[in-house]
C-alpha cells in the first residue's frame, strides 16, 4: 500500500515552483541520451553534461533528450531556464506522485504519464512516473531510473523504418505514449495468468494463503486504476485539443492510443469484477466446508444421544434394577445401541443428511 501513497512532507511551506525532489531516493549517475534526426539525417549520443544540450533548442529537426534520473535538482533546473519551461511545470517533473495529466503552455506541451513494469521477483506491478515536455522542435522525457520501453522506438529512428523520421516531434510524442499504452497490455496479460490459476486454486482447494493472493492481487488492481484511469482524460484532450503543436495528420494516431486505453481500463474493471467474485467464492467456500464439517458433528452427536441415555440409566446401579443380574444383559444392551446407530444411520442416508 505504501506505493499508493507519496510522501510530500519535503514541500511543507516552500514557495510555488521551488524544486524539491519527492520520491525514492537515487544515487546512480543522471544518464542524458540526445537522439537527433530528421527524414534525411541522424544523431544519437550520450551527453555527459546537460550544457551539451542546449545547442539542440534551436536546430531544425527532431530533438529527443530523455533524462534518466531526477535526483539531481540542478539538472532539471538547468534544461527548464534554457527551453523555457515554467518553474511549476519543473515542480511537477520532480514530483513523482503526479496523476496522468497534459497542460498546455502555449509553446509547449507538458504530458504525465505512468510507466509499468511487471517485478517478477517481487511478483508485484512497479510504476515510475514518465513526464513529457512537446515543443516546436524537440521532445524531452524525464524517467525516474534508467530503463524503459522505448528501445524499439530508439531502434526505429536509427533504421530509419516506418514514418518516424518523416513525422516532426508530436509524431514522436505519440509513439511514446503508444509504446507505455501497450506495455499496460502486457501487465494485463501477466495478471490475467495469476487470476487463471488462482480461481483454479480456489475451486480445488482454498487456502488462507488463496485470500492473502486476492487481497495483494486485489490492491494491485487499486494501483493499476489509479495510474491507467486518468489517461483516458489526457488522450482525449490531446485529440480534441486545439494546440498548434499537434498537427491533424497525428490526431488519428492519438486516436488509436485512445481506443486502447479504452480496453486497458475495460480490462481492468472486468478484473477488479472476477476478483470481488472470487473473493465471494473464497468466503462461500470456507463457510460451505464449516458448514460439512458441522454437519458431521451433529448426526455424530446425534447417534450417540440415545446410546449415551441407555449407558446412563444402566451406568445408574441401583440394587433392584433387574438387568443388572442377567446373564446376556450386557450383550443385550450392546446389541440395542448398535440396533439404534445402524437405524439412525440409515435414515439419515435415506434424506441425504450423509
Amino acid at each position: 500500500m505504501l506505493k499508493l501513497i507519496i510522501k510530500r512532507s519535503k514541500k511543507t511551506g516552500l514557495p510555488p515552483g521551488a524544486l524539491v525532489h519527492i520520491g525514492e531516493k537515487k544515487t546512480e549517475k543522471v544518464r542524458i541520451r540526445i537522439i537527433d534526426y530528421d527524414e534525411a539525417h541522424y544523431q544519437a549520443k550520450e551527453a555527459k553534461t546537460i550544457e551539451e544540450c542546449f545547442p539542440f533548442k534551436e536546430k531544425p529537426g527532431v530533438t529527443w533528450i530523455n533524462i534518466d534520473g531526477l535526483h539531481q535538482v540542478e539538472i532539471v533546473e538547468k534544461i527548464g531556464t534554457t527551453f523555457g519551461i515554467h518553474p511549476l511545470l519543473l515542480e511537477d517533473i520532480l514530483n513523482t506522485g503526479q496523476r496522468p495529466k497534459m497542460e498546455d503552455f502555449e509553446d509547449h506541451l507538458f504530458i504525465v504519464l505512468k510507466m509499468l513494469y511487471f517485478d517478477a521477483k517481487d511478483d508485484e506491478i512497479r510504476a515510475e512516473q514518465l513526464s513529457i515536455i512537446l515543443g516546436s522542435n524537440f521532445v524531452i522525457s524525464f524517467q525516474e531510473k534508467e530503463g524503459d520501453v522505448f528501445n524499439p522506438i530508439r531502434e526505429r529512428i536509427g533504421n530509419g523504418k516506418g514514418r518516424i523520421r518523416k513525422m516532426g516531434p508530436d509524431y514522436l510524442a505519440y509513439t511514446l505514449m503508444d509504446a507505455i499504452v501497450d506495455n499496460y497490455f502486457i501487465i494485463l496479460e501477466k495478471l490475467g495468468e495469476k487470476l487463471e490459476s488462482m480461481e483454479e486454486e480456489l475451486l480445488t482447494a482454498p487456502k488462507p494463503a488463496t485470500l492473502h493472493a486476492i487481497h495483494k492481487l486485489k490492491r494491485e488492481m487499486i494501483f493499476l486504476r489509479k495510474s491507467v484511469w486518468p489517461l483516458r482524460e489526457v488522450i482525449s484532450v490531446l485529440e480534441r485539443g486545439e494546440s498548434s503543436l499537434i498537427k491533424e495528420s497525428t490526431n488519428i494516431y492519438l486516436r488509436d492510443v485512445y481506443d486502447h486505453t479504452i480496453q486497458v481500463i475495460d480490462t481492468i474493471e472486468t478484473y477488479r469484477d472476477m476478483l470481488t467474485g472470487m473473493l465471494d467464492t473464497y468466503l462461500s467456500s470456507i463457510s460451505n466446508r464449516m458448514n460439512e464439517v458441522m454437519k458431521v458433528l451433529t448426526i455424530i452427536a446425534t447417534i450417540f444421544i440415545p446410546l449415551t441415555f441407555i449407558a446412563g440409566i444402566y451406568g445408574m446401579n441401583f440394587k433392584y434394577m433387574p438387568e443388572l443380574e442377567w446373564h446376556w444383559g450386557y450383550f443385550a444392551a450392546l446389541l440395542i445401541m448398535a440396533s439404534l446407530a445402524v437405524v439412525m444411520g440409515v435414515y439419515f442416508r435415506r434424506k441425504k443428511w450423509l
